[in-house]
């Protein structure tokens, strides 16, 4: 049973994974490929990783698992805010940019 349940994860993760690279391929923005990385990459990684923890069953795989799990949680969110903030910033100086040479 626990196999099962571990092959609906790996494939979950898998299928999540698929639709976050899609997602960077075919998204037309800087923004939104970082949206669908971010969460299905993240998703599709936590799904892949209980697998794994959920196959072998072994207290030191189950805790690094974990570990890597809330690593992710933790630092995907950051990295897409600051990969946000910089693409926000860019376009500022670059409409700012703009704007000052259309005034001349």
């Amino acid at each position: 049973m626990i196999q099962i349940i571990a092959g609906i994860c790996v494939l979950g993760g898998g299928i999540f994974v698929f639709i976050a690279g899609l997602g960077i391929l075919k998204l037309p923005d800087v923004l939104n490929r970082m949206h669908a990385s971010t969460k299905a990459g993240t998703l599709g990684s936590a799904l892949t990783l209980v697998a794994a923890a959920l196959h072998f069953g072994n207290g030191g795989v189950t805790t690094k698992a974990v570990a890597t799990i809330l690593f992710l949680l933790l630092t995907a969110p950051i990295a897409a805010h600051m990969i946000g903030r910089a693409t926000v910033q860019i376009r500022r100086k670059k409409a700012a940019r703009a704007a000052a040479q259309a005034g001349r």
